[in-house]
């Protein structure tokens, strides 16, 4: 996703070793204590995977430390699952949290979604006949204004500034409905995604089956 680069902090050296591996060495920085990490941390880490159990200290108070001065996103990795762990790390300002045993597919695909979250959101976009303005909430196509709901608003806006990127469908009801609704319809993403085409004629949200959708990129 981003050009920057991915902080592992694991002292398990075949652990660390398979997530660098998995997400691809060049892009990863490896430390097996707080005090490598420490060292390692720059300005062009845009991520932190972090163990909470290490030889020199706990995850959760380096977790505490870089939320002082930083936003840096951070996913934690971890044998206790007991409840009252995933809630500190995510009240310390975790970003995920991640079980071990885990598959690493299944990591690489947090790690994205995590680094989608930080992309900032386009505010315009224009492409053939469409001309969008989110903040301004003014749609037009081919010169005619459409109005959108803010359900419709929001995943075009996510579409849009992901273009040319398959978002699992997971990661966009997770977005979309995260005002903390305790209960989404099966088929709520389906229903607004064939509004929007319906709303915007020849819009090129492509339907990746099993997976999500994609805004294509103009050629």
């Amino acid at each position: 996703m981003g050009k920057g680069k991915i902080l592992i902090v694991e002292d398990d050296h075949a652990l660390n070793y398979g997530v660098a591996l998995s997400l691809g060495k060049d892009r990863v920085l490896q430390a097996h204590t707080l005090f490598e990490a420490r060292k390692l941390l720059d300005s062009t880490v845009e991520l932190v995977i972090l163990d909470i159990n290490l030889p020199d200290g706990s995850g959760l108070d380096f977790c505490r430390e870089l939320r002082r001065s930083s936003s840096i996103p951070v996913i934690f990795l971890t044998a206790n699952d007991m409840e009252i762990d995933i809630v500190t790390g995510l009240e310390m300002g975790a970003d995920d949290y991640i079980t071990k045993p885990f598959s690493l597919m299944v990591l690489r695909a947090r790690v994205n979604a995590v680094l989608r979250r930080k992309e900032p959101e386009e505010a315009r976009f224009e492409q053939g006949a469409f001309s969008f303005d989110f903040d301004q909430m003014l749609f037009f196509a081919d010169g005619k204004s459409v109005s959108l709901s803010k359900t419709e608003q929001k995943l075009l806006r996510l579409l849009v500034t992901n273009r040319g990127v398959t978002l699992t469908r997971e990661l966009l009801i997770d977005r979309i409905w995260s005002d903390g609704a305790a209960y989404v319809e099966e088929n709520a993403l389906s229903v607004t995604v064939r509004r929007l085409r319906e709303k915007l004629p020849g819009i090129p949200i492509r339907t990746v089956y099993g997976v999500g959708y994609s805004f294509e990129k103009e050629e």
